[in-house]
């Protein structure tokens, strides 16, 4: 039997690539592609969804989808723990599945588990990412994930030391992490968490070069996991093993 997929955002960058690695995929089939702003009940008939579009459009694909009684894979950055607390109940009560991926690169998930490993032993920590010029929601959903995660790790150590943290210019906080956004040409996506300590600090750096080439062992794992979930799933880490859970 074929997974039927319906691709919402299907006509961008990311959605084009998830297309391509789908495409390639045993099982599953793109049986429907739709842009941000398609009437979604076209949806209705398929038995994944998953979602590429922008963060204003997300949250209803992902309810539009649950209401359905369809598993959803969301690729779409800025889903914050506070976001996805809004539509946890939903996806509870429906008792189907959504899995949120804020990166599909497994060099970007190794980093920001590597780096939450690190941050109980150092009191400061700091998060700078930049993206392309056209991306329109910041922090960009991997430095909210990376913050939260490091927010996590420190649960028994308290917040991390950030000084000044009322000035503008020293970033937005996200679990006390301050994170600082850069949106320039010439950048695809990397991102820096830099943990310091008296006399020391470690760095932790990830850079996006080719997108198709990145994501696509981190897509080939997360659809099928996500046509197969039940409840909410966060992150690539919960399908591999690196010690770290949402």
């Amino acid at each position: 039997m074929t997974t039927q997929v319906a691709l919402v955002g299907g006509t961008g960058k990311l959605g084009s690539i998830i297309h391509a690695v789908i495409d390639e995929l045993d099982g599953f089939e793109v049986s429907r592609v739709l842009t941000s702003s398609s009437d979604l009940a076209e949806i209705d008939g398929a038995d994944l969804v998953v979602d590429a579009t922008t963060p204003q459009v997300s949250i209803d694909v992902v309810r539009a989808a649950v209401e359905r009684g369809i598993n959803v894979l969301v690729a779409t950055s800025g889903w914050s723990a506070e976001r996805i607390a809004l539509v946890r109940p939903l996806v509870d009560a429906a008792e189907n599945g959504v899995v949120f991926i804020p990166n599909f690169s497994l060099g970007s998930v190794l980093g920001s588990a590597l780096a939450a490993a690190a941050a109980p032993f150092f009191p400061s920590a700091e998060i700078v990412e930049a993206h392309h010029e056209r991306k329109v929601d910041s922090p960009s959903g991997t430095a909210v994930r990376t913050a939260e995660l490091i927010a996590a790790a420190r649960a028994d150590r308290g917040p991390v030391s950030a000084p000044h943290a009322d000035q503008r210019a020293r970033g937005q906080q996200v679990g006390t992490v301050p994170v600082h956004s850069l949106r320039r040409p010439g950048v695809i996506a990397k991102q820096e968490v830099i943990l310091s300590g008296p006399g020391e600090s470690l760095s932790f750096v990830h850079d996006t070069v080719e997108p198709a080439l990145a994501y696509a062992p981190g897509i080939r794992l997360a659809v099928p996991y996500a046509a197969q979930a039940t409840g909410v799933v966060v992150g690539l880490e919960s399908m591999i093993d690196i010690g770290i859970r949402s």
